[in-house]
């Protein structure tokens, strides 16, 4: 069964960065679609979708909300995701999760995610 660990949030400065990183154990990553998604306070309910890749990492999708400044990377070789997270704004505070699909192409429905990390908090400050 494959577990999935984030790291690297943390509190930050508006207009600052922070990478997050996943790793993957118990299987192959190269068997997974990945995608990072965020739960925002107050929203519960809700998980936004962040950004997506397939399995070679060839093929990205981003939300209108964070293009151009976050990217989506992989590298199956060392079973890891990362999402580097540029030009930050307090709207981006949440918890990060990273999660994987066994569809090894885009998806951005979150119901095809069936495995979730514990997730990790990026606090941005103004």
């Amino acid at each position: 069964q494959v577990q999935l660990v984030e790291s690297g949030g943390g509190l930050v400065q508006a207009g600052g960065s922070l990478r997050l990183s996943c790793v993957v154990s118990g299987r192959t990553v190269s068997r997974y679609g990945m995608g990072w998604f965020r739960q925002a306070p107050g929203k519960e309910r809700e998980r936004e979708l962040v950004a997506t890749t397939n399995w070679s990492g060839g093929s990205t999708y981003y939300a209108n909300s964070v293009k151009g400044r976050f990217t989506i990377s992989r590298d199956n070789a060392k079973n890891t995701l990362w999402l580097q997270m540029n030009s930050l704004t307090p709207e981006d505070t949440a918890v990060y999760y990273c999660a994987a699909t066994l569809v090894s192409g885009l998806s951005w429905v979150t119901d095809d995610y069936r495995t979730w990390g514990q997730g990790t908090q990026v606090t941005v400050s103004s």
